[in-house]
């Protein structure tokens, strides 16, 4: 069955980028489960490395993840040996969260599988326009700063 014309729909770059992020997603994803990783996993182990020791409640607040979902997910990691959990050592009421060596090596491996499935996602572009477009992706989706 193919799919209705809709070229006004398809004709807008909401909707667009919209289809080309869901390709992307679904391109990461499958890069990420021969790791047996799942897309938020990556993102709070990429989050951990950045700001470690970070309290969980700025982890959240810094990846946009609502608090009860990043307790399930930072449950799997610990469970996993990828990261740890102690008190804060600037305020020992909180929990800061750092990444085990496990955890290092495991996003390593993630980081170069998501690499080589945005580079499939970009494939259609020379390096000139990958740069160009990233640049303006920056710009219109308000993560610039």
């Amino acid at each position: 069955m193919s799919e209705a014309p809709l070229p006004a729909i398809r004709s807008l770059p909401s909707w667009l980028l919209g289809r080309a992020a869901a390709r992307g997603r679904a391109l990461v994803a499958e890069a990420l489960a021969e790791e047996d990783m799942r897309m938020w996993h990556h993102v709070v182990l990429s989050a951990v490395r950045d700001l470690a020791p970070v309290a969980q409640a700025d982890l959240g607040r810094g990846i946009r993840l609502d608090p009860k979902d990043l307790v399930g997910i930072l449950d799997d990691l610990q469970s996993a040996g990828l990261v740890i959990r102690e008190p804060d050592p600037k305020d020992r009421r909180k929990n800061a969260v750092s990444l085990t060596a496990r955890g290092a090596r495991l996003l390593k491996r993630c980081e170069k599988a998501a690499r080589a499935a945005n580079d499939e996602l970009l494939a259609p572009l020379s390096a000139a326009e990958r740069e160009q477009f990233t640049g303006m992706l920056l710009r219109i989706s308000g993560t610039a700063d």
